[in-house]
């Protein structure tokens, strides 16, 4: 807006050095600018469905009998922060490795935030579009969630899932009693990812399920090694093997009487 007086004789708009308009008359080519009031009072233009490219000096311009007069606007395009680029869901091996990136644009500046969604909490990691970790371990596995933010209007905010592979682990194997003629149930646990396939020997001969009266289950974490019913012959020295393609482990359970 521009205020003008029964003084001025002639107006104009211009935007930095380009001539917008001139009295009613339009010199823009741009057809999102279009004059709003050119009256005794008052002489103002309007843009409709403002660019950043919009932003600078604008300035209305008049004459007098005097001499001309200027004042002079300064429009500041305001954009909300929009992430743009976002590294994909990634599986990495433990001890690899890994960027993360996430890139935004707004104006002003957004600040870009990486923090990880753990079950312990949500900690923030970095306060930058890049987040390196180096020797990735289990526990920085999970969600990873970027923020950008500037006070224009609320944050965009995604997430990068971080899938990290380790071998096989047992957690828990213990040994076990069971009386002659009662149900015997032998339990392995192992942690890993890709989950862990399971394997039960006595001394070197594997088991296989349904065979000597055993049932061997496993889904998850877990295996069960179960004797329905328990005889002499079956008391000893079991092993369990768990494995996945980053290597395998094993361990040693006892049944006994």
């Amino acid at each position: 807006r521009c205020t003008v007086d029964d003084r001025v004789t002639r107006v104009a708009w211009l935007n930095r050095s380009t001539i917008l308009y001139a009295g009613n008359d339009k010199w823009s080519i741009d057809n999102r600018v279009v004059i709003l009031s050119n009256t005794k009072t008052q002489y103002s233009i309007k843009i409709h469905n403002v660019d950043v490219y919009d932003e600078g000096p604008y300035t209305c311009s008049v004459q007098t009998d005097n001499h001309p007069k200027t004042s002079r606007v300064h429009l500041i395009v305001q954009v909300p922060p929009q992430i743009i680029n976002i590294s994909s869901d990634i599986t990495v091996n433990e001890g690899s490795s890994v960027t993360l990136m996430c890139l935004a644009f707004g104006r002003p500046e957004p600040t870009v935030t990486w923090r990880h969604l753990s079950g312990k909490g949500q900690g923030f990691v970095s306060e930058d579009e890049y987040l390196e970790i180096t020797g990735i371990t289990r526990e920085q596995s999970g969600e990873y969630e970027c923020s950008a933010v500037n006070d224009v209007a609320v944050p965009d905010v995604r997430k990068v899932k971080v899938t990290v592979n380790y071998p096989p682990y047992i957690s828990n194997a213990k040994n076990t009693g069971a009386s002659v003629g009662q149900k015997g149930i032998l339990q392995c646990e192992a942690s890993a990812v890709p989950v862990a396939e399971f394997q039960w020997f006595k001394e070197d001969t594997r088991l296989a399920n349904g065979l000597e009266g055993v049932r061997i289950e496993s889904k998850g974490r877990l295996s069960t090694l179960t004797f329905f019913n328990v005889s002499e012959k079956d008391y000893g020295n079991y092993t369990c093997v768990a494995t996945n393609k980053l290597g395998n482990t094993n361990a040693s359970i006892i049944l006994y009487g």
